[in-house]
C-alpha cells in the first residue's frame, strides 16, 4: 500500500514540479531573474496576485455567510441551491467566459445597461476579477460548511446562559472551531484564482501593462516556442504558492496547538 501510495504521490505530483524546476535551474543565476522579472512579468504578477486575493477575500466573507445559511436555516429551494454551489467546479472555464461576456459585454443585456452609465466590465479588470470570483466561488462555501455542521450548537446555548454577549459567543466559540477551515478555504480560492486561464483569455483585452495576467503571459510564451520563458514564470508561480502555503500550514499548526494548551 505504501509503495501504491508513493508511486502516485511521485507520479502525479512530485515529478512534473521537478521537471518544471530542473528546466529553469540549467540557466544562470542572471538569465533566471532577466526572464522571471522583466518589467511585462512584473506588472502580471501585481496584478495576478492582487485581484486573487481581493476575490478570495471576498468568496471567504459571503462564503461564510451562505454556509452559514445552509447550515443553521432551512427555506425551499434549499437543497437545489446548495447543488448549484458546486457548477463552477464541472463547468469548462472558457464556457464560464463566454457566459461573462454574452451577460457582461456591451451588447449584454445587463453589460449593455452599464456601460451605457460608463461602467465596462468587459476587457478590463473588473472581468477578470469577476471570472476569478466566479471559479473559486465554491472554495470558501465547502470548507466551511462541514465544519459548522459538526458544532455542537449545545456550545453556543450554554455561552447565552451564563450572560455572552453575541460577539463574545462567536469570537470564544465559534471561531476558534472552524478558523483553520475558512482560511484553508481562503488559500484554496486564491490559489484557484492564480492559476485561471480559460475564462479570463475571453474577457480580458490581454495587453501588457493593462489587464494581462501571468497564466496569459505563460500561454503566449508557449505560442511563440519561448518554453523556457514560459517555465521561468510558471516556476515563480509554484514557488509563490508553496511560502503562501507553508505559512498557512504553520499557522493552522500553531493554532491547533493553542486550544490544546
Amino acid at each position: 500500500m505504501r509503495i501504491f501510495i508513493s508511486f502516485y504521490f511521485l507520479t502525479f505530483l512530485v515529478f512534473p514540479i521537478v521537471v518544471l524546476f530542473g528546466t529553469s535551474l540549467k540557466l544562470s543565476g542572471v538569465e533566471f531573474i532577466s526572464q522571471a522579472f522583466t518589467p511585462v512579468a512584473l506588472c502580471t504578477y501585481q496584478l495576478s496576485f492582487s485581484l486573487s486575493l481581493i476575490a478570495c477575500l471576498i468568496n471567504t466573507f459571503f462564503g461564510f455567510l451562505i454556509a452559514w445559511v445552509l447550515v443553521r436555516y432551512d427555506f425551499p429551494g434549499k437543497k437545489i441551491f446548495d447543488a448549484m454551489i458546486d457548477l463552477p467546479f464541472s463547468l469548462p472555464t472558457s464556457v464560464a467566459g463566454l457566459s461573462f461576456c454574452a451577460i457582461y459585454g456591451s451588447k449584454g443585456w445587463f453589460g449593455s445597461f452599464l456601460f451605457h452609465h460608463g461602467i465596462q466590465i468587459v476587457f478590463t479588470k473588473l472581468g477578470i476579477l469577476l471570472a476569478m470570483i466566479f471559479v473559486s466561488f465554491p472554495f470558501g462555501i465547502r470548507s466551511v460548511q462541514p465544519v459548522l455542521l459538526e458544532m455542537d450548537k449545545k456550545l453556543e446555548e450554554a455561552a447565552w446562559c451564563l450572560g455572552a454577549t453575541p460577539w463574545q459567543t462567536f469570537s470564544k466559540i465559534l471561531w476558534p472551531g472552524f478558523a483553520p477551515a475558512l482560511l484553508t478555504g481562503m488559500v484554496l480560492s486564491f490559489s484557484r484564482c492564480i492559476g485561471e486561464y480559460g475564462s479570463i483569455v475571453l474577457l480580458s483585452s490581454n495587453f501588457p501593462f493593462k489587464d494581462l495576467i501571468t497564466p496569459v503571459l505563460i500561454f503566449q510564451c508557449l505560442e511563440q516556442y519561448d518554453y523556457t520563458g514560459a517555465t521561468v514564470l510558471g516556476s515563480v508561480l509554484l514557488l509563490f504558492c508553496f511560502f503562501i502555503f507553508l505559512i498557512v500550514n504553520i499557522l493552522q499548526l500553531a493554532h491547533l496547538r493553542s486550544l490544546r494548551s
